[in-house]
């Protein structure tokens, strides 16, 4: 079986004229590229680190739903809130939990949703275009306890699909050309998301003294991100959206990693918000906000810590 390949990105945008392109929804969870041999599957992050330990019910789950067959599928992990719709924070709770017990795996389920593929018995699929690479995908009736592939539309009003989106609280929609092939490790713009909610990746550089409640963890994160020549900038502070136990987890991952060396090329000055305890660059969060202003995030609010993403690919958000 070929090496653990990296996943196909896609750029943000308005989706295009829907005449040539396929709509799927975009789903709040984690990347995951599942490698089935015939026997066993396991399972991989966005950026290759292999995640089968964390997901041990999904990784049986695909190698049964895969019937001995050779596959390398492209999918995400999610965990779904009481509502049915996927849940970021939610999946936060398995992410980082490398061996999970009986327990966890019975209180907090996840499923795979399987959205493409990339070799099927050996033969390379890549070079497909998406419809057929779908055709494929759906031959495999795939579908069955924790996996499944989620439709795709076509001749639908991606305006339409977006109001579907928010109706049922999901992340927003994915429009993918119908004769594009799959590159693996490229952000194409034959892919385009559409985020109902904007997000980001960042940082996280510092953190800034918290009162009352909050004094024994922090009061706000110093968030930080690089800039298109490759300078790392300060672009905000985000203090709402932790729970109190992740903000004593995330504080004792902190302490570990304090820097006397403030990690931005630019001295944010007195934006981050006086007194500072720098950490190395090293952490990067999942952060929502309303928008950015060239000064910094309005509105941010912190959505959980990114074990599938690197701080090299963190860019100031558009």
């Amino acid at each position: 079986m070929m090496a653990v390949p990296v996943p196909m990105l896609a750029v943000a945008g308005r989706p295009p004229d829907y005449a040539a392109w396929a709509i799927e929804m975009k789903w709040d969870g984690a990347r995951c590229i599942a490698m089935c041999d015939g026997e066993n599957c396991r399972l991989y992050s966005r950026n290759r680190r292999e995640t089968t330990s964390s997901y041990p019910e999904l990784a049986a789950a695909i190698a049964a739903a895969a019937r001995g067959r050779e596959l390398i599928l492209d999918g995400e992990v999610i965990a779904q809130s009481p509502s049915g719709a996927p849940s970021f924070g939610l999946l936060q709770g398995r992410m980082h939990v490398i061996r999970p017990s009986r327990q966890l795996i019975e209180s907090l389920p996840v499923q795979f949703y399987g959205f493409d593929i990339l070799t099927m018995e050996g033969e390379l699929t890549t070079a497909l275009p998406y419809l057929a690479r779908r055709a494929r995908l759906e031959e495999l009736e795939l579908a069955g306890h924790l996996v499944s592939v989620p439709p795709h539309w076509l001749n639908v009003e991606a305006d339409r699909m977006i109001e579907v989106a928010r109706e049922h609280h999901l992340e927003g929609i994915m429009s993918k050309e119908v004769s594009s092939a799959y590159h693996p490790g490229r952000r194409s713009p034959v892919w385009i998301k559409t985020p109902i909610r904007k997000t980001t990746e960042a940082i996280v550089a510092g953190w800034t003294p918290g009162a009352g409640m909050m004094s024994r963890t922090f009061g706000s994160l110093v968030l930080g991100a690089h800039t298109p020549d490759g300078r790392l900038i300060y672009i905000g502070n985000v203090g709402t959206g932790f729970t109190l136990a992740a903000r004593r987890s995330l504080r004792a991952r902190l302490d570990e990693i304090i820097t006397p060396a403030m990690p931005f090329d630019v001295a944010p000055g007195g934006r981050a918000g006086g007194v500072v305890t720098w950490v190395r660059p090293v952490l990067v969060g999942d952060i929502e906000f309303r928008e950015y202003t060239g000064e910094g995030l309005r509105h941010p609010s912190w959505r959980g810590l990114r074990t599938d993403k690197e701080p090299h690919e963190t860019k100031v958000p558009e």
